[in-house]
């Protein structure tokens, strides 16, 4: 099985098993990929399934969403924000992280339905080794995803967790990713599925050895890393997160981002 996934912090806990764990023989792992690139790649086929951004679900024909496992947020996530140096209400440019199709189209929701405003949007790739700094370059905010999102304590800028914006706007959590795959894949979906569980329970174990891999990799306090695995982001793709993902899909079509 030929499986591409992020190995943001994020989703760390899913890919575990893939990468360093018990099921590291038995699958092919495309890790290092971003979000946005593994939809491109299961759409044509070179994986066969996929960790995607879940407006991706909703633009791809012919997907399975692999059931029970997500990238979901019942609060505020952390990892996916809006950083602004000026107040909403004056925000007239923001730029966009290129990596990320669903954070992207939750931010433009956002600004039209809760801040009441449509400014102009542009996308660009973060330089993760300045901290994402040339996201600001000519833009009064900017949308800052996974890791770099944890570190803009530095900067003077004002920051909006979206998925804490997202509840306080609708009163359900936010679904950033699924695990997808076509039905045309190489592996049955039952054993896909399975492996798959079998994996997601794997890695919420290790989330201590998980947790201090990372608070090295992003000089984050080992406390801190293992709260954000624990407490911001939620594995599960139950009823009230299912809700939340078709309420977004609801709203994406009202603003012409999916048909």
């Amino acid at each position: 099985m030929r499986i591409a996934a992020s190995t943001y912090l994020n989703s760390a806990p899913l890919v575990y098993s893939f990468a360093k764990g018990t099921q590291r023989n038995r699958v092919t792992f495309l890790g290092d990929t971003a979000p946005a690139r593994c939809a491109q790649m299961l759409a044509q086929g070179l994986c066969d399934v996929a960790l995607i951004p879940v407006i991706e679900y909703q633009r791809i024909p012919g997907l399975r969403i692999i059931p029970d496992i997500a990238v979901a947020s019942k609060n505020r996530v952390r990892s996916v924000v809006l950083a602004t140096r000026l107040p909403l209400s004056d925000v007239r440019v923001v730029t966009l992280d290129s990596s990320s199709r669903t954070s992207q189209a939750l931010l433009r929701i956002l600004f039209r339905y809760r801040y009441g405003t449509e400014p102009i949007f542009s996308e660009r790739t973060p330089d993760k080794s300045t901290d994402c700094r040339n996201m600001f370059e000519g833009s009064d905010a900017a949308l800052v995803i996974g890791d770099p999102a944890m570190r803009l304590g530095e900067l003077n800028v004002q920051i909006y967790d979206l998925a804490e914006e997202w509840r306080a706007m609708t009163g359900l959590p936010f679904v950033f990713a699924v695990w997808a795959s076509t039905e045309a894949g190489s592996i049955a979906f039952p054993e896909m599925s399975a492996w798959l569980l079998e994996a997601k329970a794997e890695g919420l174990a290790r989330i201590d050895e998980i947790a201090a891999e990372y608070s090295l990799e992003l000089q984050l306090p080992v406390a801190e890393v293992r709260a954000y695995l624990r407490e911001n982001v939620n594995y599960d793709l139950d009823a009230e997160n299912v809700a939340g993902m078709l309420r977004f899909f609801s709203l994406a079509r009202e603003c012409g981002l999916i048909s």
